[in-house]
């Protein structure tokens, strides 16, 4: 009895955290194999998608209502970002996701560095984008983090953050908005796949996701009011968490 009890804390906390910055996967998928040691990565990351997307989608309403999304270019990216994840959780019951650990601790620490040394950085929207035309490559972007939400996960909405503050001039507010729209479509294409295969333990997931919605949307009025420097923090922290994290997954 005491491991739902628990699962559902974790679930409410990373609920809370995915809301804000991404990086809900850090909190809630360790917990998953701590107490599940000997059941398969598959059928736990199934799990941790069926509770994920019910905060996520409880986030996106949430900040849909107070935040500006240009959804006419966000919902052509989230189909992408859907096919993207399909085809990651397919190929996470081919290989085994930790060959990604390596290269995925590298580009969190650039992410990190560049993120602390550039002070402004997405303190204002439409300040220092780099690619104006965003009809390909906002779909090709939200399609890759889409694989990779699909086949690893941890850090894949702190990634769609970044990129949208990085590469389109989002702000920090305004890209955790655009994120939960696209971070929806992957963890939806991936439980798609989870669920169709057998990868999903619902008596399990189920109470989570009702925990995961009620850190959701306490976790998204925090970004909603507090704002932009708000959810740099938070990035920030995430980011510096999942670094240790994987860190000392590939030191073992």
């Amino acid at each position: 009895m005491a491991d739902p009890l628990i699962l559902c804390g974790f679930a409410f906390l990373a609920g809370l955290m995915d809301a804000i910055a991404g990086g809900g996967g850090l909190i809630l998928v360790p917990a998953l194999f701590a107490v599940f040691p000997a059941a398969a990565p598959s059928l736990l990351l199934g799990t941790n998608k069926m509770s994920s997307i019910a905060g996520t989608l409880v986030a996106t309403l949430r900040y849909g209502w107070s935040v500006p999304i240009q959804w006419r270019k966000i919902l052509p990216a989230a189909a992408w970002a859907c096919l993207g994840a399909l085809a990651g959780a397919k190929t996470v019951t081919l290989l085994d996701p930790a060959v990604l650990r390596p290269a995925i601790v590298v580009l969190l620490v650039l992410v990190a560095l560049h993120t602390v040394l550039r002070r402004n950085f997405g303190a204002h929207p439409g300040h220092g984008a780099l690619l104006r035309y965003e009809g390909f490559a906002l779909p090709a972007l939200a399609a890759t983090i889409g694989f990779y939400d699909g086949f690893f996960g941890p850090g894949a909405g702190s990634f769609i953050i970044f990129g949208l503050v990085r590469w389109f001039g989002y702000d920090f507010l305004g890209a955790a908005a655009a994120a939960k729209v696209l971070n929806l479509a992957t963890n939806f294409g991936a439980l798609v796949l989870f669920a169709a295969t057998g990868n999903v333990m619902f008596l399990v997931a189920i109470p989570m996701a009702a925990c995961s919605i009620v850190g959701a949307l306490i976790g998204a009025q925090l970004a909603i009011t507090r704002g932009a420097p708000f959810i740099r923090a938070a990035f920030l922290l995430v980011v510096l968490a999942l670094i240790t994290k994987l860190g000392w997954d590939l030191l073992r």
